[in-house]
């Protein structure tokens, strides 16, 4: 069920954005796109002159977006859910071989879920769960 709104019903996430510095996009498509694997989309031309790289999420897209002055979110975070448990160890292991520092949380704080914190190239927080 969608939230209401004065004006309709909300049915869908669109889109998250994450804020980079400027020139992030080559640790962007490395991180994003080579390290968590999500494919890179295309963006329209005005929105492509300012820089930074957006990514397919299932059915809803994550948009990593140029900003100046750039400071990381520490507490707000998007979640990315993977299918199985054995996959978010693997990812877990791909982004600690790849030096990414990663926290996994208590598994009695969300019952039946697992989940680890990490940060992307520029200190945004990010949860991975399954």
């Amino acid at each position: 069920m969608g939230a209401r709104t004065g004006a309709g019903e909300i049915v869908a996430l669109a889109h998250v954005q994450v804020a980079a510095p400027p020139g992030c996009e080559t640790a962007a498509r490395e991180f994003y796109g080579g390290l968590l694997g999500l494919e890179e989309i295309g963006r329209p031309p005005r929105l492509a002159a300012r820089g930074g790289v957006w990514f397919c999420v299932g059915a809803s897209e994550l948009h990593v977006g140029v900003a100046e002055p750039f400071v990381p979110a520490g507490k707000a975070h998007p979640a990315f859910r993977l299918a199985t448990g054995p996959e978010l160890e693997a990812l877990a292991a791909r982004l600690e071989a790849a030096g990414v520092f990663i926290t996994w949380a208590d598994e009695d704080e969300i019952p039946g879920v697992r989940r680890f914190h990490a940060n992307d190239p520029w200190g945004n927080r990010l949860e991975l769960l399954a």
